[in-house]
């Protein structure tokens, strides 16, 4: 768990303002759910198979000798909500969240215990194009934020019955070749063997290559849903790869399933995943609602953006990350000088202009050193001298030959020429 400093903050700050103004174009609305569960909302929306609960859970005993849970993903959250409030009596919900979540698992790069995911629900629609009409949500998201080198990869997880079906094919094979499987998909046979497929284990995986795939499993319904998924993102022009060992880590997944990667940090990593999960909502009480969404985990997108704003310094994710410089920068010294100065901030800040004022009362040598390395456009200078004439000079930091003589109780007149 990691604290985020200033700099990082206005990263992720003008991150989360694209986010906003993206979503509130296609008409999904911010919720905010706790932090803390009971335990039994995860181990039953999750799956109790999952290492999602079976490893990875910050779970505790409270006084009331309840299990709670600190939220290790958002959906489940989001769902009992809008069952809890009566919003799927409401019709379809479009809703989107940010926050922390919360696993124990080994941290890395992009990866902490506590880490922050965007996230996307649509409760309530079934179609095809509600799939396609999400995923390209989270594509021209990432498109907007500068994110290049991406690559959409889906698959079809198909109806319950398709996955059992499928599930008894893999286990017999698999059974047959247990030997050739590492530790970890040995304990998953009996638990969760879909997920043998997400395996990391080379020797694994070159034994998965042979092996049944789902798509060959799906029932013809199943297989007609997927092709019409696959017609839309064609129609909007997504490049896709349909990658049959795609499974999310969740049980409540099923049909559309999706990641979103990008080779931005030199292999392939992914940013974004997510799929349909239309039995979820009844799962945990609420009526029978079909429903997809995504998340994007934050730690990992910054990285993202951060190598992009390297390979292209005048890319939009450069200047989304780069630090913000104030419009203005207030040189001020001497007692009255030092009034007229906050006053004067006071009235630019109010105006709409970003200003700093150096507090310092220092050398006016030491303060112009600072308002240069803030990055500002412009300087005022006030000393005792001007403060008594009502004057202040406003210098362009940019042009040695550019500054205005303006009168303290005119600074409007600072606007007009910031705005000329």
């Amino acid at each position: 768990m990691v604290d985020l400093m200033p700099a990082q903050t206005h990263r992720w700050q003008a991150v989360e303002a694209v986010v906003r103004a993206h979503f509130g174009r296609s008409g999904f609305n911010e919720i905010r759910t706790p932090l803390l569960e009971v335990t039994e909302l995860f181990a039953r929306g999750i799956g109790e198979a999952t290492d999602v609960v079976g490893k990875e859970m910050y779970s505790f005993q409270d006084r009331g000798d309840r299990s709670c849970t600190l939220r290790p993903e958002g959906t489940a959250s989001v769902v009992r909500a809008a069952v809890q409030h009566g919003l799927l009596s409401q019709g379809p919900q479009k809703l989107w969240y940010v926050g922390p979540m919360f696993r124990y698992e080994r941290p890395q790069a992009g990866r902490q215990r506590q880490f922050h995911q965007i996230g996307v629900e649509w409760l309530g629609v079934s179609s095809a194009r509600s799939d396609a009409e999400v995923i390209v949500l989270a594509w021209d998201l990432l498109a907007s934020l500068g994110v290049i080198g991406l690559d959409l990869q889906i698959n079809s997880l198909g109806t319950t019955e398709d996955r059992q079906r499928y599930r008894d094919q893999l286990v017999a094979w698999l059974e047959a070749r247990s030997d050739h499987l590492d530790a970890d998909s040995r304990q998953r046979l009996t638990t969760n063997p879909l997920r043998i497929l997400d395996s990391k284990n080379p020797q694994t995986q070159e034994l998965l290559s042979e092996a049944p795939t789902l798509l060959d499993a799906l029932c013809d319904d199943s297989a007609q849903r997927f092709e019409a998924v696959q017609s839309f993102l064609v129609a909007m022009g997504i490049p896709f790869s349909i990658n049959e060992r795609l499974v999310r880590g969740l049980d409540y997944y099923g049909h559309t399933a999706f990641e979103i990667t990008s080779n931005q940090l030199g292999a392939q990593a992914t940013v974004c995943g997510g799929g349909r999960y239309d039995g979820l909502v009844h799962q945990l009480g609420g009526p029978v609602t079909p429903s997809i969404g995504w998340a994007l985990g934050m730690e990992r997108l910054l990285l993202v953006l951060e190598a992009a704003a390297a390979a292209d310094s005048d890319g939009f994710a450069a200047r989304l990350t780069a630090r913000k410089s104030p419009d203005i920068f207030i040189v001020n010294r001497g007692e009255q000088a030092e009034t007229c100065a906050l006053v004067l901030a006071r009235q630019l800040r109010g105006a709409g202009l970003s200003v700093e004022l150096d507090p310092s009362g220092a050398a006016f040598s030491k303060q112009f050193k600072r308002a240069d390395r803030s990055g500002a456009a412009w300087a005022v200078i006030i000393g005792d001298q001007e403060a008594k004439a009502d004057i202040m000079l406003l210098k362009s930091l940019q042009s040695d030959n550019i500054e205005h003589h303006l009168l303290l109780s005119d600074w409007e007149s600072v606007l007009v020429i910031l705005r000329d």
